[in-house]
């Protein structure tokens, strides 16, 4: 496609809208917003203009343009947020992680109110508390107060089914007092519940004092089982309230956020903070440019996270001066239904609280450095290990194989499939033997690696044909080293294979010792000895193990298959459906053995020709048989 970018910029309209750059491939490679696109979009193309190393970067690439009138910046700031996260563009900083977060509802409309653990916060009568950071926090939360106020875990509308059924196991346990049976009122009830809630907005005033009394009293009657129960709701309501710190002077809900970063990547700390009380933090990972500034950073984050979660703040706390402050309080006041601010504070516990997040995002980041770091020594660093071993260049991709069978029943192969260290599961294939008879490993693994690269080489053929491989497998890419799971006779079949096929390809041998542990690598008619404490080693040992697991789990399956075989199985043109419909209809095989070919032809999906497959296959069974019982009574 021609596209004059000179001409094109002529026409830009002086509105607010949204635009979107593509490369050569037909790739969105930026998404961006404006209150005048014409005076934006022109911006880039203006050598006048200075650039920043990213942008100069990102325009180098653009092949054309398209764009999205608004009516309001509003509504293009909405807009550049829905594309972004659609298409997910190369230049725009991505937040990496797509998390929700939960709340707890207190169904307070109920006369029996309950306490549900809930995805997002929905436009209802409940009241909602959070979102927090972690699931498992939440539902140990609500797993607390119904056993510490006894608030009721069932699904009954009451008082309606008051009365209708028995108490639950609860009851019996004395974690619920049974209103559905009508054993307490509803005004203690919603004392309870009230007590629940107050805990929940932050109120432990008198709760340990309350459960130690219980413990002691318990303990005092020789209930022991009892008193242990409340120590370990004393312990719980411990955890939970060392938790709640207080952060400011003032009750209010607001978000801090900083953020940490290297060349290509940033970390983004949250700090969640509810009634003036530090509920927990959450950090999040980005992809970002060189040179890119915070106030992008954060601007890019804040589009993102907000776009999505369901709950937002009456105040941000940011670490840098962000773009388009305004038009975000804007929409963030939109989202919420009032006000909201982005600040950056510059003295006192706020400004702390703020430099408190950006420690733990630098914290976070290093970790993460650590991480990778060890991370590639386990996979690409064990690749380069193994390759090294053997003379080799660069290794990316590596197959292995392994044969399983129970006495020559059903032998199968398998083929897994690893990529810089990592198994590439989508690769891995699984072959069922065909031309072998018999418990022979030579000649299984032969037969795999004959179908496997013959398969190759025709999607290659056929790959040059169509100059596409949409519609093609992966057996068309060839790995840089075969492993064999076994010593000289296993690496010399695959030779023989890939000789026979033309295919130059390593080929190496797993040797394993007496005990069945590897100890070495066979390769090019030599044993290579390697350092069984080295990350290589630990490599080969988990890919040896996983061609032998996926080869077993292939061999459990069809073993599987063939001890649920039936014998409407072995009848021709009886498939899953027409044995469904014979053993639903009929009681048993005997029943549809005395049939008539009518009474067959009557069921949905029998048809005339496969009713009388199914009489003709169960009267000749019985006329073998009797002629069998006949000769038996003529030698006798």
């Amino acid at each position: 496609m021609f596209f004059d970018i000179e001409e094109e910029l002529k026409k830009l309209p002086s509105c607010p809208g949204v635009y979107l750059m593509h490369n050569a491939q037909d790739e969105i490679i930026y998404v961006g917003k404006a209150i005048s696109l014409k005076n934006r979009v022109r911006q880039y193309f203006q050598k006048s203009t200075k650039k920043t190393p990213k942008i100069q970067q990102m325009v180098s690439k653009i092949q054309w343009f398209e764009y999205i009138v608004a009516d309001s910046e509003m509504e293009a700031l909405i807009l550049e947020c829905n594309l972004i996260k659609k298409h997910s563009p190369k230049y725009n900083t991505m937040l990496k992680d797509d998390k929700s977060y939960p709340f707890i509802k207190a169904t307070l409309y109920e006369d029996y109110p309950r306490l549900l653990f809930a995805h997002r916060r929905n436009k209802d009568k409940g009241k909602y508390f959070g979102p927090f950071t972690s699931s498992k926090a939440v539902k140990d939360t609500i797993e607390l107060l119904q056993k510490l106020y006894q608030i009721r875990s069932c699904n009954r509308v009451l008082p309606r089914d008051i009365d209708k059924d028995r108490p639950c196991l609860n009851y019996h346990i004395h974690q619920c007092q049974a209103p559905c049976q009508g054993y307490i009122s509803k005004e203690e009830y919603q004392a309870n519940m009230k007590k629940a809630v107050d805990f929940l907005n932050g109120n432990y005033n008198g709760i340990e004092e309350m459960l130690t009394e219980k413990m002691l009293a318990a303990a005092e009657n020789m209930e022991f089982e009892e008193a242990a129960g409340y120590r370990d709701l004393m312990k719980s309501v411990k955890q939970i309230t060392q938790k709640q710190k207080i952060t400011t002077d003032d009750s209010q809900d607001r978000d801090v956020i900083a953020y940490s970063r290297d060349t290509v990547d940033a970390v983004v700390q949250v700090f969640f903070i509810r009634n003036g009380k530090l509920l927990g933090r959450e950090h999040f990972h980005l992809t970002v440019a060189p040179f890119e500034e915070g106030g992008e950073i954060l601007t890019s984050f804040i589009k993102q996270y907000y776009g999505g979660t369901p709950f937002i703040p009456k105040e941000i706390f940011v670490s840098d001066e962000i773009e388009d402050r305004e038009i975000l309080e804007e929409w963030l006041g939109t989202k919420r239904g009032q006000r909201v601010w982005i600040k950056r504070p510059r003295k006192g516990q706020k400004e702390k609280l703020v430099e408190l997040a950006k420690k733990n995002a630098d914290f976070v980041l290093t970790q993460d450095r650590e991480k990778i770091k060890r991370e590639e020594m386990r996979t690409k660093g064990a690749v380069q290990e193994i390759a090294d071993w053997l003379g080799l260049g660069q290794v990316v991709r590596m197959e292995a194989y392994d044969i399983s069978n129970t006495n020559g029943f059903e032998s199968v192969g398998s083929m897994v499939v690893y990529e810089n260290g990592k198994p590439k599961r989508n690769d891995y294939r699984k072959f069922k033997i065909k031309w072998v008879q018999g418990p022979n490993d030579y000649a299984s693994m032969e037969e795999v690696l004959t179908r496997r690269f013959s398969h190759g080489i025709e999607e290659q053929r056929l790959l040059k044909e169509k100059g596409k491989d949409k519609e093609l497998g992966s057996f068309h890419i060839f790995p840089d080293l075969i492993m064999m799971d076994g010593g000289r006779g296993q690496v010399n079949i695959a030779l023989e294979v890939l000789d026979k096929l033309h295919i130059q390809i390593p080929v190496c041998g797993m040797v394993k010792d007496d005990h069945h542990r590897t100890r070495g690598l066979y390769f090019n008619n030599k044993e290579i000895p390697i350092d069984t404490h080295s990350e290589g080693f630990r490599l080969i040992t988990r890919i040896q193990d996983e061609a032998h697991r996926f080869a077993i789990e292939y061999h459990k399956s069809l073993r599987g298959k063939k001890q649920v075989h039936s014998i409407l199985d072995d009848i021709e043109g009886i498939g899953p459906a027409r044995r469904k419909d014979l053993m639903q209809h009929f009681s048993g095989i005997e029943e549809i053995k005395k049939a008539q070919v009518e009474e067959l032809e009557k069921l949905p999906t029998m048809s005339k020709a496969a009713a009388q497959n199914v009489y003709d296959f169960f009267h000749s069974i019985e006329k073998k048989q009797v002629s069998s019982k006949e000769e038996q009574l003529q030698e006798s």
